[in-house]
């Protein structure tokens, strides 16, 4: 059985979401418990985006009667959502276009081998 959490337009750059996300991924082997913790410990707010998505999929899989004890990380997707365009301006009446990036985080859960 499968829980997910996603959370969509997050005024946070893609790309250093998906260092913080890989390094959980990758070094924990989907545990989801040490994920938690090395997401507590960590002082990016990509770990606080993160950490709150991934307890908010927590908390879908215990709704779902999911045996906590088998519950591991499936997969952390992190995809770029819409860009922010804002003006800047330069000297002599000219301007350039700066992009504010957003995210979209996906968290799915499995409590199968």
């Amino acid at each position: 059985m499968e829980a997910k959490a996603i959370a969509r337009y997050i005024r946070h750059s893609p790309d250093k979401m998906r260092k913080v996300s890989n390094g959980i991924y990758e070094n924990h082997a989907g545990n989801i418990s040490d994920a938690l913790s090395i997401l507590k410990l960590q002082t990016t707010r990509a770990a606080r985006v993160l950490e709150k998505v991934m307890k908010s999929a927590l908390a879908n899989a215990l709704k779902k009667n999911m045996d906590s004890k088998k519950i591991r990380i499936k997969f952390i997707e992190i995809s770029e959502g819409p860009g922010l365009k804002r003006m800047r301006p330069l000297g002599m009446g000219r301007a350039t276009i700066i992009k504010r990036r957003t995210s979209h985080v996906k968290i799915v859960l499995t409590d199968e081998k």
